[in-house]
């Protein structure tokens, strides 16, 4: 078959497919289907329970449901204070994977411990960036990410172990390994993409895992203690977020079908990577990049204001009627995360310069949630997201796009390691749901 017969071909099965893989809509409230395993408000169909995160945006007054100021807890604890607890100046990833992964915060000796421990294991098997990282190369950092987790499988005598223990052991080498195949990833593809130098530090056991994604990432290693601080919290932020994500419950599904690590956290990658889940600071920066070419005067609040109507109403950016960074699936009021980073924006956009597109980003977070409610009549409060200055952070931290969802996954497999645990622990059943068949029986031809 030749290559335009390939394609017709392909052209005329896809209809065959529509045709036949459609199931009409009003079958899902027949049935009492939720789409997306949400119901009629959005809310989450309850999966499990869970002992490591919450997340809250209601609470209960006089048995009615009121929407309130979004609080993450890690393990018991607020995010604030946990950021908060941290100072001004100390860099907490470590410690606060520790808490995550272990369900309590360590003592100083524990800290000490866990940081040597996450060090010594950032390194990886002897060639392996040759033959493994700089072979095929792609700007799917993501991909290739995926690709080195499987691989190192090879490299573990023990890979298919599924014991607490041995997974407890595969879980922070992953962590620890995870800023490496990300970076290394990214100069390879630099190298070969874009015909630039490719320069690979290694790691330094000494520091933490921010500092070293900012050291491995530049050719001179030189990064302010503002940047490592900012990249530390953005981390933290990240780390985890109430368990009902899609690619934490995607690692609790792998796991529970008795599946070893590799495989799990290869599967959880794969989740992130959709656009629809872990690459939505990308969309913020490329929305912010065509707001900038379209609006003369970043300052007028009126021309800002003009030109979000026309994205909403699917006459600007994508057509897709989306202010990205505005709004969550579970926040009204506010997402905790975001009023914690912004601070630590702000520090950033200091040490940069760069106050006046910070302006822009301040005047779309003030004019979006009033133009989204209005035009969508959204009651219940609309907020902006951590994604919405996460991207910008990354920008100016000088973390090319290629690297955005690979930041995400770098903080977020701590929790999907925290709950790869918990399933081993807590479940014996593999999680299986149910389909309803809405199959039409035929005779027999």
């Amino acid at each position: 078959m030749q290559l335009e017969q390939r394609k017709l071909y392909y052209r005329e099965h896809e209809h065959i497919c529509r045709r036949n893989d459609a199931i009409a809509p009003e079958l899902y409230g027949e049935y009492g289907v939720f789409k997306g395993l949400r119901d009629q408000n959005g809310n989450g169909v309850l999966a499990g329970l869970t002992n490591i995160s919450k997340v809250t945006a209601f609470k209960f007054e006089n048995g009615e449901k009121i929407p309130c100021d979004g609080e993450l807890w890690y393990r018991g604890y607020t995010i604030r204070h946990l950021i908060d607890s941290l100072g001004d100046h100390k860099l907490g990833f470590e410690k606060i994977a520790y808490l995550l992964i272990f369900g309590e915060l360590p003592s100083p000796e524990e800290e000490a411990d866990f940081f040597e421990l996450v060090g010594n294991y950032r390194t990886l098997p002897s060639n392996f960036t040759r033959d493994v990282i700089m072979k095929a190369p792609s700007s799917d950092i993501m991909n290739s990410m995926t690709r080195s987790i499987l691989t190192l499988a090879s490299y573990d005598k023990k890979a298919t172990v599924t014991t607490v223990k041995n997974s407890l052991r595969q879980c922070i080498r992953l962590i620890s390994e995870f800023p490496l195949l990300a970076v290394y990833a990214y100069h390879a593809f630099n190298y070969s993409g874009n015909a630039d130098s490719m320069i690979i530090h290694r790691p330094d056991p000494a520091l933490s895992t921010a500092e070293n994604i900012l050291m491995m990432l530049r050719p001179d290693k030189q990064y302010t203690a503002t940047e490592a601080k900012v990249l530390d919290t953005a981390l933290i932020l990240h780390m985890e977020h109430g368990g009902g994500n899609n690619s934490t419950f995607t690692t609790r599904v792998v796991t529970s079908s008795g599946s070893d690590t590799y495989s799990t956290i290869a599967a959880a990658m794969s989740s992130l990577k959709g656009p629809k889940h872990g690459g939505a600071n990308i969309k913020v920066m490329e929305m912010m990049d065509d707001i900038r070419a379209h609006v003369s005067d970043h300052s007028d609040r009126d021309e800002v204001s003009a030109y979000l109507s026309k994205i909403l109403d699917k006459e600007a950016f994508d057509q897709k009627g989306l202010i990205y960074g505005m709004g969550h699936a579970v926040y009204s009021l506010s997402d905790p995360r975001e009023r914690i980073f912004r601070g630590f924006v702000e520090e950033l956009v200091a040490e940069k310069g760069r106050e006046k597109d910070f302006d822009l980003y301040l005047a779309i977070e003030e004019l979006a949630p009033k133009l989204i409610a209005q035009k969508r009549k959204i009651f219940k409060g609309v907020s902006p997201n951590v994604d919405f200055f996460s991207g910008f952070v990354y920008e100016m931290l000088g973390i090319p796009k290629e690297l955005f969802t690979a930041m995400f996954a770098i903080a977020r497999i701590v929790g999907w390691s925290a709950h790869r645990i918990e399933e081993l622990i807590c479940m014996d059943k593999i999680i299986r749901p149910a389909y309803y068949s809405v199959m039409q029986e035929k005779e027999e031809p």
